[in-house]
């Protein structure tokens, strides 16, 4: 049963790295949400897939950062302010959503701004 678990994990992590790699295509798509459960479910099921991850060129900065700081470089917290609030701005202008609806949409997205603006630059790179 444990490499069931392990293998589900392999998976699970593999679908949330193409959603990160789909993110970097897609605008509206987060990219760093899907990486960061990527590297979670390698690390618990392969710690040579997690490695791999955490010494790729381009996101492996991003990843160490946050594992070891719960820090976000400045240009990766303006690119998810600015992709939250592009995103918003398609969902008033392609749908006919309540009021309420939108409300609701608005303030989750200010929370987790305001949770992203939040965290510190990490000190190795910025």
């Amino acid at each position: 049963m444990v490499g069931v678990g392990r293998a589900l994990l392999v998976v699970a992590g593999s679908a949330f790295l193409l959603l990160g790699i789909a993110g970097i295509i897609a605008p509206i798509l987060p990219t760093t949400p899907f990486v960061l459960l990527a590297v979670g479910c390698y690390s618990r099921s392969s710690p040579r897939l997690a490695a791999w991850l955490e010494s790729h060129k381009r996101l492996g900065p991003t990843l160490r950062a946050w594992r070891d700081e719960g820090a976000i470089s400045d240009r990766a917290k303006v690119g998810a302010v600015a992709a939250m609030v592009l995103g918003f701005v398609v969902v008033l202008i392609a749908t006919r959503i309540p009021f309420a609806g939108t409300a609701a949409i608005a303030a989750t997205l200010v929370v987790c701004a305001i949770f992203i603006l939040s965290r510190p630059r990490p000190a190795l790179w910025e």
